[in-house]
């Protein structure tokens, strides 16, 4: 995988994790019915992004000291 593809991956799950957050936090305190689902996807786009945050910095090259 290039490094600019990562990145962009890096940067699309990022977003996606901003954009669940908001919209669990619209819904507020208490039950709702798409509570749980929200929740799964957030879990997953975490996930998703640590995942390729990961790979990105192993590409990185190291400095030399």
């Amino acid at each position: 995988m290039s490094i600019r593809y990562l990145a962009e991956q890096l940067y699309h799950w990022t977003k996606k994790v901003k954009e669940l957050e908001q919209a669990l936090a619209a819904l507020g305190e208490g039950p709702h019915p798409d509570r749980a689902r929200l929740e799964a996807e957030l879990i997953q786009a975490r996930q998703e992004r640590d995942h390729f945050k990961s790979v990105l910095e192993s590409k990185k090259e190291k400095p030399l000291i």
